[in-house]
């Protein structure tokens, strides 16, 4: 069914500041230029030098004040302004013919205020002929004095270079104006045109005929120039990045490419409008012409009607594959891939400007009603033309569409075998999520109620939107992808993090790990505390949705992994050390039924599956997962690889930093230790450490059946000195300290359970001398037990 074009009035202009001057300008000057804000809510209307006051005003959509400037007779009026694309506030910039330029900014107080002025031709004897601003860049013309004749033609004919600037918002009220840079020198006078991605220099009336065929495309976010001939079918390109010092001599840019300067006619255009798809041009044929930014040319179609002279005003603008021209009171609508005429329409004025489209993202709330048509400006209001859905095709109604894409995520979800249909949600109150957005839909929530709620969210996408089209728009520096994956990090952490969502969050983690693990960062709110671990002030849903992970034993379907995984192997890459200090903290933060597996299932041992295999991992991250998990196993298991690698002091200071609520896990340790201490002396250095964690409640017996369960078997008798290089035997002596540490709780009332305690106790003073006497011969009479034990061979008469 064919489409039908539709011309539909969106504003009659009375809700713009200063609506009666506004209509009067655009009524009464045919020559006044019109420029539009990147959010669509400000319009600029700017008269040509010499006509009648006011010759510049902004008029403002909804609250704001306008601009409104004349100047006198005897002072030049601006030779052109622009909108600049700052995402904060409401900016534009008026460049003079003398090189003086001024930024004036609205939103930081009551009206417009002038921001900085500037001089772009510092030096004098210049004037500017052209200038132009895309994105945070402005570019001009500017004619300088005439050097010694070349051999492409008279000196006056390339005496003009084309200079640009960043031009950048700072803080509330400030400006920041980048160094200047010479694209271009030695190069005839062009026209400048930009559209969001390229700068197009054209040829003008001024520009010498020999090179009036030839126009050039800059590409900023490609660091590109091509020089392209539309007539001949060429285009060359070239490299050119002002930031790093690169500059072309128009002169020695044509010498180097062959084929361009073969004898043609200059090019013959009535109007030029840069779009997002290329350059239009439209010759007095009425035909027009689409120059894509790789410097190819094609025709686009043939008017019905061809422009007649310079006088008659045109207007070329593109919306969904379609081409729109105004050619006085006439609007034609072409197809941009057929050419075919599908549509003419007769205005009832011949007063007509194509407004350029809000910059995606920036548009606001009104403006996204207008997406997918092109606005026509005039005396008589703002319209809008666009093409009419065909009658009798039947758009189900947004209620509808809510429960029919339910249907399919709950299905989805759903374990059970029958089909859940639309009908079935509605009346079914299970499932209320639908319900509600349904309701929202049919108007039972107010919008302003709505907004509220969603005010915040709004504000989050609108902002990921304004940087996604920074980017498309060739800014693709390294801070602009930062920030996109850090916003989308962080608008992925408020979804539900599966599926769709969990592999797109993988994916950013493996392109930008930086900055998604930065968004991770702030969203739980991570801050060392001085002493090697980590703190969160996160919420407890945030560390839920964190913690959450796969049933156990099953892989991650397409090897996605769920985000404590992928924040584990972030870790990995980036700061290993970090690991173990993160895993602590988040074994901290879990609460029952957290994670989504079997709930047996540590955390730690989720991070040492994401370091590989047993055998392959790290091992020093390893034993920090091992000694930071609280699990007694997995010390046990740690300090055993400390042992068998004779790290002594790092064993046994991971026992003594166990808490005192751990005492058998403690014991383990110490009996562990202890069995290594009566093997060998290599742990005597540290024997204070052994001292101190022995548990309090071990009694001297259990410490020497201990001891004697893994001293070494003797197989000869001892002898006072060890062989040399045997290992020396354990001594009386280096048992002391622990004998005493068993005993150092004070001595037990009650009988005596040892019978070596009474050798550990010291009972102050010693007991006094007996008094010496004559000495006696020992008689085996006086003493019969002696009987029973001496042997003839001891005693003798």
């Amino acid at each position: 069914m064919k489409r039908m074009g539709t011309l539909r009035l969106l504003s009659d202009l009375s809700h713009f500041s200063g609506a009666a001057r506004l209509r009067e300008l655009l009524a009464g000057d045919p020559a006044v230029r019109v420029r539009c804000s990147p959010d669509g809510r400000h319009l600029l209307l700017l008269r040509p030098p010499g006509a009648p006051s006011p010759q510049l005003l902004v008029a403002v959509r909804g609250p704001g004040a306008e601009l409104e400037r004349a100047w006198p007779a005897g002072h030049p009026s601006p030779l052109d302004a622009f909108f600049l694309p700052w995402p904060t506030r409401p900016a534009l910039v008026l460049v003079w013919e003398s090189g003086l330029a001024e930024v004036w900014g609205a939103g930081v107080g009551p009206g417009w205020r002038l921001l900085r002025s500037t001089e772009l031709c510092p030096g004098g004897g210049a004037r500017v002929v052209a200038v132009a601003a895309p994105g945070g860049r402005l570019v001009w013309c500017e004619e300088r004095q005439a050097g010694a004749e070349g051999w492409l033609g008279p000196p006056a004919a390339f005496s003009y270079c084309v200079c640009v600037r960043t031009l950048e918002p700072s803080g509330e009220a400030g400006t920041n104006l980048g160094r200047t840079h010479i694209l271009l020198h030695h190069c005839p006078s062009f026209g400048l045109l930009a559209s969001r991605k390229d700068l197009f220099l054209v040829p003008t009336a001024a520009t010498w005929p020999g090179v009036g065929h030839i126009l050039l495309i800059w590409r900023p976010g490609k660091g590109k120039l091509m020089v392209a001939a539309p007539c001949l079918g060429l285009s060359h390109s070239k490299s050119l990045h002002p930031g790093q010092g690169d500059t072309w001599d128009f002169r020695a840019l044509l010498r180097g490419l062959p084929g361009l300067l073969s004898p043609m006619k200059p090019l013959t255009v009535h109007t030029w409008a840069p779009t997002p798809q290329g350059l239009l041009l439209l010759d007095f044929k009425g035909t027009v012409s689409l120059v894509q930014s790789h410097g190819g040319t094609r025709a686009v179609g043939t008017l019905q009607e061809a422009p007649v002279g310079l006088a008659g005003s045109a207007a070329l603008g593109t919306f969904h594959g379609t081409l729109a021209c105004v050619l006085g009171s006439t609007l034609e609508l072409l197809d941009m891939g057929s050419g075919q005429l599908l549509e003419r329409k007769v205005l009832s004025t011949d007063r007509v400007h194509l407004l350029a489209p809000p910059v995606p993202g920036m548009e606001d709330e009104e403006e996204l009603e207008t997406r997918g048509g092109l606005r026509l400006l005039s005396a008589l209001g703002l319209f809008r033309v666009g093409w009419e859905a065909p009658q009798g095709l039947e758009v189900p109604s947004a209620e509808d569409l809510v429960f029919e894409e339910a249907c399919e995520y709950y299905q989805r979800r759903s374990l059970r075998g029958a089909q859940l249909t639309p009908e079935e949600l509605r009346h079914n109150s299970t499932f209320r999520a639908p319900q509600a957005l349904a309701s929202i839909l049919q108007g039972h929530v107010s919008p302003s109620t709505l907004l509220t709620t969603l005010r915040a969210e709004l504000r989050d996408y609108r902002a990921l939107d304004q940087l996604k089209a920074h980017l498309v728009a060739g800014d693709d520096e390294e801070a602009g992808w930062t920030e996109l994956a850090e916003l989308e990090v962080a608008r992925l952490l408020r979804t539900e993090l599966v599926g769709d969502q969990l592999a797109q969050l993988n994916t950013v983690f493996q392109a930008l790990p930086t900055a998604a693990w930065g968004a991770i960062l702030r969203a739980l709110q991570l801050q060392p505390d001085g002493k090697g671990r980590l703190k969160s002030h996160a919420p407890p849903d945030v560390w839920k949705k964190v913690l959450g992970g796969t049933s156990a034993g099953k892989e991650p379907p397409n090897g996605i992994l769920p985000l404590f995984e992928l924040l584990c192997q972030c870790l990995c890459r980036l700061e290993p050390g970090w690991l173990p200090p993160f895993v602590e903290l988040a074994q901290q933060q879990g609460g029952p039924g957290w994670g989504s597996g079997d709930p047996g299932l540590p955390l730690y041992r989720r991070a040492l599956a994401v370091l590989g295999e047993e055998g392959t991992r790290p091992e020093a991250l390893e034993l920090e997962l091992l000694l930071g998990s609280g699990r007694p196993k997995a010390v046990l298991q740690a300090v055993g690889q400390l042992v068998q690698k004779e790290q002594w002091e790092r064993a046994l200071e991971a026992g003594l930093a166990l808490s005192p609520s751990s005492p058998l896990l403690r014991s383990e340790i110490f009996k562990l230790l202890l069995a290594e201490f009566a093997r060998h002396r290599r742990l005597d250095a540290y024997l204070p450490l052994l001292c101190r964690l022995c548990p309090p409640d071990l009694a001297p017996a259990e410490l020497l059946l201990l001891l004697r369960t893994h001293l070494p078997d003797e197989s000869e008798p001892p002898t006072p000195f060890p062989e040399p290089g045997t290992e020396p035997p354990l001594t009386v002596g280096l048992l002391k300290a622990l004998l005493e540490r068993t005993g150092a709780q004070g001595r037990p009332l009650g009988p005596v359970l040892s019978l070596y305690e009474d050798i550990l106790w010291d009972p102050g003073t010693p007991p006094p001398t007996p008094p010496r006497g004559p000495v006696t011969t020992l008689q085996a009479s006086d003493h019969p037990g002696l009987e029973a034990w001496a042997s003839p061979g001891l005693l003798c008469d």
